[in-house]
C-alpha cells in the first residue's frame, strides 16, 4: 500500500518521552542524513513497518476535527512551521494523552518525509514514532592494530512500538497507524484520534472478511454444507475480486452464491456484520488489489481429513466427490487428468 522505495526522508528530531513533561526529555535541533547508505537505512526504519498495511484511516473528533489536537500540530508541519516546537508539542500531546496509563518510556521520533507514494502518486508525509526498547548490538573498531570492542544499544532491525504515518493526500491526511497492543486505546483514541476511512481499501477488506465469516460460520448454520463446497465459495469470493477491477455487491452475490436463498442469507447477513463490527461497505467500489492480497492469505482452501491427509482445492469443485462407503467411511473421490 505505501510505496517508500523512492521516498526522501527529511529533517528529523528525537525526543525522550517518560510519564511527565518534567521527566522528559525534549530535543532541541533536528537531524538530517543525506547519503544514500543513511536514507537507505532510514527508509527501512521509518517507512518499511508500513508497506504490508492494507487499513486506511483519517482524523476524527466527536465535536470538531478542529478540536482534534493532532491533526492541527501535523497540518502545521506541512506547512513548513517549526519541525522542533511542532514536534515537541507533538511530545507533549502524547505525555497527556497516556497520564492515566501504564505507559513504558521510549524515544520519540518525528519526521518529514518527500515522495512516499500511495495509490500510484506521490505525497509529502509526517512520520510519529514511539521505540519502547533497543537492540543490543556489538561495534568493532580497529586501533592500533588492535580490535576494539564494545556492547551498545541501539535501533537497527527494531520495528516501532507505535506509530503513526500521516500522508498528505489530496482531500484529507490518510492515516496508517502500528499498534502493538491493540488494548493502548490512548494511542488511537486519545493521542491520534481516529476512525477508518470510507474508502475502496477498508471496503475492499471487510467485504472479504465478512465473505468468509459468513461462508465458514453462518452459512453451515442455515444449510447442510459440505466443506468441500465451502471452499469451492471461499476460492470463488476470491476470484471475483482478483478478476475484477471494480465490485459490484448483486453481480457478486450472484456469480458467487447463485441461488437465491443463498443470496438473500449473505444480505442480511452483511446487514448484521456491518452493524455488530461498527463499519461501513459501499455497494459498490474500485479493489484494491494490495488488501485482496492480504485477505486472502486467511482464506483456507484445505481439507484435513482425521491426522492422515489434507486435500488442498483451488480449481474445479465439479472433479471432487463426496460419499460415504457401505462399513459407514466418509470418503473423497478425486478426478484429474495428469499427475505431476
Amino acid at each position: 500500500m505505501v510505496n517508500g522505495k523512492e521516498a526522501i526522508v527529511g529533517e528529523f528530531i528525537l525526543h525522550h518521552i517518560k510519564t511527565s513533561v518534567r521527566d522528559s526529555v525534549f530535543g532541541d535541533t533536528t537531524e538530517l542524513l543525506q547519503s544514500d547508505e543513511e536514507q537507505e537505512f532510514l527508509r527501512k526504519l521509518f517507512l518499511k513497518p508500513f508497506a504490508n498495511m492494507a487499513q486506511t484511516a483519517e482524523f476524527t473528533h466527536a465535536v470538531g476535527l478542529e478540536y482534534n489536537v493532532l491533526h492541527g500540530l501535523c497540518n502545521a508541519i506541512c506547512a513548513e512551521e517549526d519541525l522542533v516546537e511542532r514536534s515537541r508539542d507533538i511530545a507533549r500531546h502524547l505525555i497527556d494523552s497516556s497520564q492515566h496509563h501504564n505507559i513504558n518510556p521510549g524515544d520519540l521520533f518525528v519526521v518529514k518525509f518527500q515522495q512516499v507514494e500511495l495509490g500510484a502518486r506521490h505525497h509529502e508525509a509526517l512520520g510519529i514514532y514511539k521505540f519502547d526498547d533497543k537492540e543490543v548490538f556489538i561495534e568493532s573498531k580497529v586501533k592500533g592494530g588492535a580490535i576494539d570492542l564494545h556492547l551498545r544499544r541501539g535501533l537497527g532491525n527494531a520495528k516501532p512500538n507505535k506509530a503513526c504515518l500521516v500522508v498528505f493526500t489530496d482531500e484529507a491526511p490518510t492515516l496508517f497507524v502500528i499498534d502493538d497492543n491493540d488494548h493502548t486505546a490512548y494511542w488511537q483514541n486519545d493521542f491520534i484520534g481516529l476512525r477508518l476511512k470510507k474508502d475502496h481499501v477498508n471496503s475492499t477488506s471487510h467485504f472479504l472478511e465478512m465473505t468468509k465469516s459468513f461462508i465458514t460460520e453462518q452459512l453451515p448454520q442455515n444449510y447442510e454444507i459440505a466443506k468441500a463446497d465451502q471452499i469451492d465459495l471461499l476460492n470463488r469470493s476470491v476470484l471475483y475480486f482478483k478478476s475484477n477491477a471494480e465490485f459490484d455487491q448483486d453481480n457478486f452475490a450472484k456469480e458467487v452464491f447463485q441461488e437465491e436463498a443463498a443470496i438473500r442469507s449473505f444480505e442480511q447477513y452483511g446487514h448484521e456484520f456491518q452493524r455488530e463490527h461498527d463499519v461501513e461497505i459501499l455497494p459498490n467500489f474500485e479493489i484494491s488489489t494490495h488488501a485482496v492480497k492480504k485477505q486472502a492469505r486467511v482464506f483456507k482452501s484445505v481439507i484435513k481429513l482425521d491426522k492422515n491427509f489434507h486435500i488442498y482445492i483451488h480449481g474445479d469443485r465439479n472433479r471432487i466427490e463426496h460419499g460415504v462407503d457401505e462399513r459407514g467411511r466418509k470418503f473423497y473421490r478425486i478426478f484429474y487428468d495428469e499427475e505431476s
